[in-house]
């Protein structure tokens, strides 16, 4: 199994939550690696979701936008970046439903803004070899589309057809990625990943804006009928499959992390607010606090990731149970 080495790691969005769930796992497991963290801080990402950083003494923080071509050129060059780890996006469907525009400069523009300096940075100012250097894109499951109850879940191999303006644009931002590679000869990596949930989470996504709810008693909204199934994912093992991609994944290629744990939304709901029943009695369960609402326009039915080419290939496989790691993630918001 080849083996890629990073030394200086530019992670944008690293303000983010998986972003900075990323930064901390590898300041804690990569002791050579030193991480340039740039972010624009948008709603999406705030500076308190790097307080505590292990090895925080290898990690600097820049403010900035990845569409600006000059201010990018020059991070790379002043900070010798090898290795560039690609979170940022803009995220929220609800959000690129109401405003698009945004999504295709970040998602879109940012990416191409990226790719291009790097390709720059690597091949025409330092001209070091293909083998040195690593560009690992972030993407989602959402690209590949909507699946019936019945359908084999998604592989690499599965036909991109978003219905979001966020899913179309990742789905650009992919195809832009992996067509780097094939011209250019960059050497990329793109993973694919099923929903996440853990500390440092957004509050407007699904698992957040439940668990505060319930701690403050406030009505949890939930889509249509409720019946809609998502692949949940614990932060940390989508954080350990990036950094295994990065090391020992073959250029060029797309990999899926999923979770292996399909869960309809209503179910959800329900399961978490009796975890919270049991840490917070009342009177009435706050399973009473659940409340359906409007479904929002192109909501897709149902997601579901195949991870056996990373399973096959890189040994990776998710580790943390669901039952222990909602428990980890309702801790998180419990405190804060």
């Amino acid at each position: 199994m080849q083996k890629y080495q990073p030394r200086f790691m530019l992670v944008t969005g690293g303000a983010g939550f998986i972003g900075a769930n990323f930064i901390r796992h590898v300041l804690a497991n990569e002791p050579a690696v030193h991480i340039i963290n740039l972010d624009k801080l948008t709603y999406a990402g705030s500076l308190d979701n790097l307080r505590d950083l292990p090895g925080g003494e290898r990690h600097h923080f820049i403010r900035g936008d990845i569409t600006d071509a000059e201010f990018i050129r020059h991070v790379l060059q002043h900070h010798h970046i090898d290795t560039i780890v690609h979170f940022a996006a803009e995220s929220h469907v609800d959000r690129s439903i109401s405003g698009p525009a945004a999504f295709v400069e970040t998602n879109v523009t940012g990416t191409f803004v990226l790719l291009e300096s790097a390709r720059y940075h690597w091949f025409e100012v330092d001209e070091i070899d293909a083998s040195q250097c690593r560009f690992h894109h972030i993407s989602t499951d959402e690209v590949y589309g909507s699946l019936s109850g019945s359908e084999p879940p998604f592989t690499e191999k599965t036909a991109y057809a978003p219905r979001s303006p966020y899913s179309a644009t990742k789905a650009g931002s992919d195809h832009l990625v992996s067509a780097y590679f094939h011209t250019y000869g960059l050497p990329v990596t793109i993973s694919n990943c099923s929903n996440n949930y853990g500390p440092y989470q957004h509050p407007e996504k699904f698992i957040p804006t439940i668990i505060r709810s319930c701690l403050n008693w406030q009505p949890v909204p939930i889509y249509g009928n409720g019946k809609n199934i998502r692949d949940w994912m614990y932060v940390d093992d989508h954080c350990k499959g990036i950094l295994d991609i990065i090391k020992h994944g073959k250029t060029g290629e797309r990999y899926n992390l999923g979770g292996q744990n399909e869960w309809e939304n209503i179910q959800l709901a329900r399961y978490i607010c009796e975890q919270i029943d049991k840490r917070r009695p009342r009177e009435k369960s706050h399973s009473t606090l659940l409340e359906f609402v409007t479904d929002r326009p192109g909501h897709d039915f149902r997601y579901a990731i195949d991870h056996a080419k990373i399973k096959t290939e890189l040994g990776w496989e998710p580790q943390e149970s669901f039952e222990t790691g909602i428990k980890k993630t309702i801790d998180f918001y419990w405190r804060d």
